[in-house]
Parts: C-alpha cells; structure tokens; sequence
C-alpha cells in the first residue's frame, strides 16, 4: 500500500511534502522511517518540488549510440540548468533515465508522461514549444482523446 499511496500524492501534488511521508506513516501504520526509505529507494518519487515539465532523456546504449548525449546537452544549454536542476520559472526539470524500451525508435525522451521517440533536436525544440502552459492539458499528440459520448 506504500507505493500506491505516494504514486497518488505525487500525482497530485508532483512531488512528495516531508508531512505527506509522515501521514502515509500514520495512515498505513508504519514507522515514518519506513515510508522514507520507500520514497528514497524509487528513483520515480520527488522529495522535492520539480519544474511543471519533467524532460526525461534515455541514457541506455542504444539512445546514446543515435544521440541522445547530443539532445541532453542541447537541453542543458537551452534551459541553462545541469541534470538534476529545475530552471528559475520552475517550468522544467531535466534528468537522465535509463531504458525506456523504444530502442527501434531511438533517441527518446519523456515529457512528463509522454514519450518522444526518434528525437533530433528540431524535433524536441518542437515539442518544447508546442506544450501548454498547463501540464494537465498535456496529452499525448499521437493519441486522439476525443470523448466517446
């Protein structure tokens, strides 16, 4: 019940508050320390608040072997953060992943929970640019989410 429970305060919140980790505690019956070593474990929980924009770029062999080491620094010195930052407007955090299982379409990137494949940099310039100001309006482009009323 760990793992569910911060996966949802992470979805609300985008990152998991000191007192967030101290209530799960509390609720599920656990000693605080517990919840913690959880949260610390999974390179996927925030105990810190990120940008509205997580850019994640595969790291795995077969990206960096079609570029993503080149889309990664383009990222740092268009953002003008390193790996791990999150710009001053809060707008975006950059980090490196390992495989993201699109290695026939490599290099790939996520942007918050949307995959990118077959990045160049135009590409993701493209899809920076084309991202709305709200992150929950940001929807897959390849998925029509038309309503089946």
């Amino acid at each position: 019940m760990t793992l569910p429970a911060l996966h949802l305060i992470q979805h609300t919140y985008g990152w998991i508050p000191t007192q967030a980790l101290q209530e799960v505690a509390e609720f599920l019956e656990l000693a605080p320390a517990e919840v913690l070593d959880t949260a610390t474990f999974y390179e996927e929980y925030w105990l810190k608040p990120k940008g509205k924009y997580l850019i994640q770029v595969c790291r795995s062999l077969s990206c960096e072997i079609c570029g993503s080491c080149e889309l990664t620094n383009h990222l740092k010195k268009k953002l003008n953060i390193e790996i791990g930052e999150t710009t001053p407007d809060k707008k975006f955090t950059l980090i490196e992943l390992e495989c993201l299982g699109s290695c026939g379409t490599a290099p790939a990137a996520l942007i918050n929970d949307v995959l990118h494949e077959d990045l160049t940099v135009e590409k993701l310039d493209e899809a920076l640019g084309a991202l709305p100001d709200d992150p929950h309006d940001y929807r897959d482009p390849t998925i029509h989410w038309e309503s089946s009323h």
